[in-house]
């Protein structure tokens, strides 16, 4: 098992307790084997993302060693992620130093979630879709001409589990589906960079409905939507692929606007 995929402890606090179930679809969490190194780098992590920890700010072994309880080995295997995801810097003579967020690899699922954990997370949400409309829509115009008889079989299939999910307000299910969904629409573009945006995008939909971002019974348009994207790739028409995928990215940043507008009257939602 990599460093990478060890999963979170159960310690690493509320919002953490409170996520959907990952399906084989999504990313796990941090933590696993090395059980205290998952709860050492989630709120570690956790802690940088949200400020807490600010940038220029140098963390030594010794206290952290104390303060987790943990061995020096947890510290630095801990650390060492860390610094693979642009969050810390080890200096010489220095030590080891957090790092502003334009350091930060914002693509990487972990720093995705935990920024998702804050209070910054619709503006979060908010640059990530507007990514996902920059390349969604092209994946879905590229998988109505690329995809096999059977991926496309299977993309109609899962808007219509989607449709029965959201129907019936099963928010677990549903979930698990849409990100199967967008993840065989990326992988069915034939485009070994779009692919690798699946953690990607599988973090954005857990993240919205952990935190209360999408509605309980998605709209009837929202899954027709769904349908037309996959009806459009199994009938050969990229254009309407485009469209109805375009229109998806579009309506998720409405409801975030209006989300925002709820809590923020008359201020539009920033930028990140």
């Amino acid at each position: 098992m990599s460093k990478r995929t060890a999963t979170a402890d159960a310690s690493a606090g509320p919002a953490a307790a409170s996520a959907p179930v990952p399906t084989s679809s999504a990313p796990t969490p941090t933590g696993g084997a090395p059980g205290l190194q998952g709860r050492v780098l989630e709120q570690l992590g956790m802690a940088i993302c949200g400020g807490s920890l600010h940038p220029g700010e140098v963390l030594r072994s010794d206290a952290l060693e104390e303060r987790y309880h943990v061995s020096r080995s947890v510290i630095r295997e801990a650390l060492s992620i860390l610094g693979s995801m642009g969050l810390v810097e080890s200096r010489r003579r220095v030590g080891v130093t957090i790092q502003p967020a334009t350091a930060w690899n914002l693509y990487d699922p972990l720093v995705i979630r935990w920024r998702l954990a804050t209070n910054g997370r619709l503006k979060q949400l908010r640059s990530l879709t507007e990514l996902r409309s920059a390349v969604e829509p092209q994946a879905a115009r590229l998988a109505a001409q690329r995809a096999p008889l059977s991926g496309a079989s299977d993309l109609v299939g899962l808007a219509a589990k989607m449709w029965a999910a959201g129907q019936a307000g099963n928010s677990e299910e549903f979930l698990a589906l849409d990100i199967e969904f967008h993840r065989l629409v990326l992988q069915s573009s034939g485009n070994e960079m779009f692919a690798k945006l699946d953690s990607l995008v599988a973090e954005v939909l857990a993240g919205r409905t952990q935190y209360g971002l999408m509605p309980h019974h998605p709209s009837d348009e929202a899954l027709q939507l769904h349908a037309d994207v996959a009806s459009a790739v199994q009938r050969r028409k990229p254009d309407e692929a485009h469209a109805a995928m375009l229109h998806i990215m579009q309506q998720a940043i409405e409801e975030m606007s209006s989300l925002w507008a709820q809590d923020h009257p008359g201020e539009p939602l920033p930028a990140e």
